[in-house]
């Protein structure tokens, strides 16, 4: 991640959970002052509107989760595709946790009213969810060449077992379910569902 003052830094985490929350149109910039202790000038010197304050989190958090996988997967021995598979959807619902409110706020729906409109956002939201969706699919990729997987299309198959893991992470973040609770449920769901003929 780029470096960023620390009040800019605190200013984004602040406004991170406001927005995750209470949503975009509940969230005052006076409330935002006031959780930081940051003057509303400072805010808006650092970010032109709550807009762009929005998107700057979007564009933080794309940063985040590759930083956080580079670093999880650092001097990591992978085997097979399938070994990486199970191991990026650990680090899926690991990254969720840590990440509580960015993945709150992803599951919010005026973030997406936004991108109808909107094209920075909607490319935004494009890149955080494509930069997901990869990791899965870097490992169906792997595990056809070695033979851990089966003849399975790896951009569907990614977009498929993705789904199931951030429907996982929505059910606990709505505090709807313990998403560990069902992580051997879904392992092996995702090992019946990549198996070789």
């Amino acid at each position: 991640m780029t470096k960023m003052s620390k009040k800019k830094a605190a200013i984004l985490e602040a406004a991170t959970i406001l927005f995750a929350n209470k949503g975009f149109t509940d969230t005052s910039m006076h409330e935002l002052s006031t959780m930081t202790g940051a003057a509303e000038g400072t805010i808006f010197y650092h970010f032109k509107n709550k807009e762009h304050l929005l998107l700057t989190i979007l564009e933080a958090t794309r940063e985040r989760i590759l930083d956080e996988f580079d670093a999880h997967m650092e001097n990591r021995e992978l085997g097979t595709g399938i070994e990486m598979m199970e191991e990026v959807v650990a680090f899926y619902l690991l990254l969720a946790g840590r990440m509580e409110y960015q993945f709150l706020l992803l599951h919010r729906h005026f973030l997406y009213q936004f991108a109808e409109s909107r094209p920075e956002f909607r490319e935004n939201l494009e890149a955080i969810y494509n930069c997901l969706v990869i990791l899965f699919e870097q490992a169906i990729e792997r595990g056809l060449e070695d033979g851990s997987i089966g003849g399975v299309s790896p951009r569907k198959s990614a977009l498929i077992i993705f789904t199931m893991v951030d429907g996982l992470v929505r059910f606990k973040n709505f505090n709807l379910y313990d998403a560990g609770a069902l992580f051997n449920e879904l392992i092996e769901s995702v090992r019946k569902m990549l198996k070789p003929n």
